[in-house]
């Protein structure tokens, strides 16, 4: 169904000013480049706010202060975050399973299943499971023995929870991550891998987002950790006993090695590895393709392989942009010393 809905109804959502008209119609929000007569687009700095007040799109969000030259628009703190919770509004509702526990699906008389919560087709809760109010479960979950699931959360289809998992409030888990695997751990004796028995668990806090296919193993002993408001990409490996501070963001494809600690509101960017037993400081970046083998203390920012401090890695790389200049100034250098020193 399509979406109608004020400038100014926008503007109050979003805690903004309105600017111009607050009765225009909005009926979409789209990027800057494409946004048409009836949409509401933002703008994150001047460059793209003279791109947005020359286009097509009916408003515009802005940070306060900013001239939207006879645009209407919104003027707010921050424009992504604004735009954000526009974007909620006309996002498209998302199918979800029917009130209930779908007839095909497999659940243990021991199970709790909380009210108003939603059961898929062919999910399996194992025994001794305890789900929360208001837990939706796509098609083809699998939910282990004593495992707990805390209210409103969403895992999307084929997500496995292994047994004795604890998932926290409002967690959203997308299709195909394992949570609860073993951790890769083995003995080696009289030439020979012997396994050693994971005899721990996960705990993920509230408010986490984990991506699709991201596997978080169980601890050795204990637990590892996932901190509140931590937000995980898709295809992330995190090792055994590992411990995420809150609200950290770790990009795809990074891997972290067992028993490391990633400190609070730290940012781990795509491709990122974390060697195992390694301590990253609260508030740290660590930038894409990063290799990290030693302690970072805290605010630290660091990129290459081995990972050093951003700067010192910039500096580095513009220098090793010159060396083919440098080999051959030196390569020069030598020729006309051997003519020299060469018998006359």
């Amino acid at each position: 169904m399509d979406i109608e809905i004020t400038l100014g109804e926008l503007a109050g959502m979003v805690r903004g000013v309105p600017v111009g008209d607050a009765r225009i119609c909005i009926m979409g929000a789209a990027p800057v480049d494409s946004a048409g007569a009836g949409d509401i687009t933002f703008a994150e700095n001047a460059k793209i706010l003279e791109v947005a007040v020359q286009g097509q799109a009916g408003a515009v969000i802005a940070k306060h202060g900013e001239d939207l030259q006879g645009k209407p628009g919104i003027l707010v703190e921050n424009p992504r975050f604004a735009f954000a919770k526009v974007l909620g509004v006309f996002a498209p509702c998302i199918p979800c399973p029917l009130p209930g526990i779908h007839k095909e699906s497999v659940v243990a008389e021991s199970a709790v299943i909380g009210k108003e919560s939603r059961i898929g087709p062919k999910a399996v809760i194992e025994k001794g499971a305890v789900l929360g109010e208001g837990v939706i479960l796509y098609p083809g979950v699998y939910v282990g023995e004593d495992a707990k699931i805390g209210d409103r959360t969403v895992i999307y289809p084929n997500a496995v929870i292994r047994e004795r998992v604890s998932i926290g409030r409002d967690v959203i888990i997308h299709g195909g991550a394992v949570i609860g695997a073993c951790g890769f751990g083995f003995v080696t004796y009289e030439n020979r891998h012997h396994k050693i028995p994971q005899t721990g668990t996960v705990i993920i806090e509230d408010y986490v987002e984990i991506g699709a296919n991201t596997c978080i193993d169980r601890a050795t002993m204990g637990a590892t950790v996932i901190g509140k408001g931590t937000k995980i990409d898709n295809l992330v490996q995190i090792g055994h006993n590992v411990k995420i501070g809150e609200r950290c963001i770790i990009v795809a494809q990074t891997g972290i090695g067992g028993s490391s600690e990633i400190g609070e509101g730290s940012v781990l960017a795509g491709h990122a590895g974390i060697s195992d037993h390694v301590t990253v400081g609260p508030g740290s970046t660590v930038a894409g393709c990063t290799l990290v083998s030693t302690n970072l203390p805290p605010g630290s920012f660091v990129s290459g392989r081995p990972a050093r401090p951003h700067k010192e890695q910039l500096r580095m790389e513009a220098a090793s942009r010159k060396l083919p200049e440098v080999l051959e100034k030196l390569r020069e250098l030598e020729r006309r010393l051997s003519e020299v020193e060469r018998p006359t």
